[in-house]
């Protein structure tokens, strides 16, 4: 089985995945933001739309995120419905990031339910292996994985991460709402329609005080070894704007991380709240389970 190129693809993809849940995400605007002296305090506003987010449990999405790299950087969108409480998604990639990959398909399907994602690897990307076409990884499984390599830590906080891949946009919002800076900028057109914008500032220290998936798996210690490691690495923090419609609705959010190598930015937009997400998983006959095709490498590397 050729399976060399297929791990850069997957390692890629799910990269991309990692970064976009942490809230690493972009900034920029339809329109010049003008303040029209609302006295709506920006917490109110947004914690009202944190609760209709919440409520809403799904929508449709178009993400556009731009990080750096070594050959100039990569891009990806992502467009499709998304769902939260439970977590569902059925959308599709494209970009440099995904077809800079050998054999890797111009665009792809990614669908995510029950804890399992399926990755579309398009006809070629299914010769080199074993002729599937979706890639499975099983997150349950492979946190279970890590427990057994003597690394709970590390499985639990990258599964949490996989598992929040769909971008819900009120765990966006509760992260502005810790921002200190938190503020509005003004109103805006997204799309055609009025919103109205708020923007804060979170350092590495206090996203980590506040983002769930960390604070599950990892005690004071952890913590703080994680910080000196990205604060090493040199991650300054993150800048978070969102833009909340005449709904009570965000109908934008983009966060912008800056690094050492560049920023990393996402983009994403939110409508339709309340749309059907249907996310029909394929056939176990045409999936290959990423877990098991990496003990099988482990096995036989060559």
């Amino acid at each position: 089985m050729q399976t060399s190129k297929k791990p850069r693809i997957i390692g890629a993809v799910l990269t991309t995945a990692l970064l976009c849940t942490t809230g690493v995400a972009c900034s920029g605007g339809d329109s010049d933001a003008k303040s029209d002296g609302s006295s709506a305090s920006p917490a109110k506003v947004l914690t009202a739309a944190f609760k209709k987010t919440t409520d809403a449990k799904s929508a449709k999405v178009q993400m556009t995120m731009k990080m750096p790299g070594t050959n100039g950087g990569g891009d990806l969108e992502m467009a499709g419905v998304v769902g939260w409480e439970p977590s569902v998604m059925d959308v599709t990639l494209q970009g440099s990031a995904l077809s800079g990959e050998p054999d890797a398909p111009d665009e792809s399907r990614l669908i995510h339910r029950d804890g399992v994602m399926y990755l579309d690897l398009g006809a070629e990307g299914a010769k080199q292996a074993e002729g599937k076409r979706w890639m499975k990884m099983d997150l349950k499984a492979m946190a279970e994985e890590a427990e057994k390599s003597g690394d709970p830590a590390s499985g639990d906080l990258m599964t949490k991460s996989l598992e929040n891949v769909n971008q819900d946009p009120a765990q966006q919002i509760a992260l502005l709402l810790e921002s200190p800076s938190l503020k509005r900028v003004g109103t805006q057109k997204i799309d055609g329609a009025e919103a109205d914008h708020y923007k804060g500032k979170l350092t590495v220290a206090e996203m980590l005080k506040t983002n769930d998936a960390v604070a599950d798996v990892m005690d004071e210690k952890e913590r703080k070894a994680l910080l000196k490691n990205l604060e090493k690495a040199g991650v300054k923090g993150y800048d978070i704007d969102v833009w909340v419609n005449g709904d009570e609705l965000p109908v934008r959010m983009d966060v912008k991380t800056k690094s050492p190598q560049g920023d990393i930015d996402i983009s994403t937009k939110y409508s339709d709240y309340g749309t059907e997400v249907k996310a029909e998983t394929p056939k176990a006959s045409e999936t290959l389970d990423l877990l098991e095709m990496f003990k099988k490498l482990d096995k036989d590397p060559a």
